[in-house]
């Protein structure tokens, strides 16, 4: 079992959705809690409210994962002003919800800097003391479309199921190199309800159903405690990489019946809200 309590958490886009849930649960647990985030009002106020959790030990950093430089800035500034940290939860991410040829060249570049190679700035530039300690927890919130393709997201899919590769490898690498103390956890659900895949459709929903974020979030902090490797959310979910023995026009029959390759035909996302940009003077 690994223990909460007292260790320094970074949620990335902690500050709305899955990962200010997350951020709260762990603040309830005892974490010091440090949130990344693009929204300074929305950090400000998941700090508040974690602060409030576990006694004023929470901190919010403005800083956009998809910029490398920008990250390692941020990252060394966590270390002086906060200390090591010991769980990491990649969670932000992006989508388009585009057909590929509907798709702007510029957001599908945005999705695999978020989904994708944020994963390689934000852990490394905390994964080095965790080494040095043989202890830690990298948790990367990947999705059930990270094990198999679904239409309208040739971007975000693809991006995912990068994101799988990447966790799978860190795993066997940290191990290889005698590091069995840094744990990695990958996370693989369903479209969970927030305002990231609004309007997505299930058409079985007792059996795919559209998952609720909290309990999602729930279930990650339980993966922490207990060492888990994977989850795949709901049950049905870790059949999928079985499937993948069958012909190709089989495997898609079994997609389309389930409703998944419909499943973005009324996809709305964050369409209408303000797009958040970075202050300039927070680069400087």
């Amino acid at each position: 079992m690994t223990r909460i309590s007292g260790k320094t958490a970074l949620v990335t886009g902690g500050a709305s959705g899955m990962g200010r849930l997350m951020a709260m649960k762990l603040a309830r647990r005892g974490a010091r809690v440090v949130i990344y985030d693009l929204d300074e009002a929305a950090i400000e106020e998941a700090v508040r409210e974690a602060g409030a959790y576990n006694g004023g030990r929470a901190y919010g950093y403005i800083c956009d994962v998809s910029d490398r430089e920008m990250v390692y800035e941020v990252a060394d500034r966590v270390r002086r002003e906060v200390g090591d940290v010991e769980i990491l939860i990649n969670n932000a991410g992006v989508v388009t919800g585009k057909t590929l040829m509907e798709a702007p060249d510029e957001q599908i570049e945005r999705v695999f800097k978020v989904n994708t190679l944020a994963l390689y700035w934000v852990t490394k530039s905390f994964l080095g003391p965790m080494m040095e300690k043989n202890e830690g927890h990298i948790v990367t919130i990947a999705s059930a479309a990270g094990i198999i393709g679904v239409s309208k997201q040739t971007d975000y899919s693809a991006s995912k199921h990068a994101a799988v590769g990447f966790t799978e490898s860190l795993r066997v690498e940290l191990k290889r190199y005698g590091y069995r103390g840094v744990r990695t956890t990958i996370v693989s659900p369903y479209y969970v309800d927030t305002g990231m895949f609004r309007g997505v459709k299930t058409r079985f929903p007792r059996v795919l159903p559209i998952l609720d974020p909290d309990r999602v979030a729930e279930k990650v902090m339980r993966m922490i405690e207990r060492n888990r490797q994977e989850i795949k959310m709901p049950l049905i979910v870790t059949t999928v990489p079985a499937l993948h023995v069958l012909p190709a026009n089989l495997l898609d029959r079994i997609m389309d019946f389930f409703g998944v390759n419909h499943s973005m035909d009324e996809f709305v996302g964050r369409e209408g809200e303000p797009e958040r940009h970075v202050p300039v003077k927070e680069r400087a």
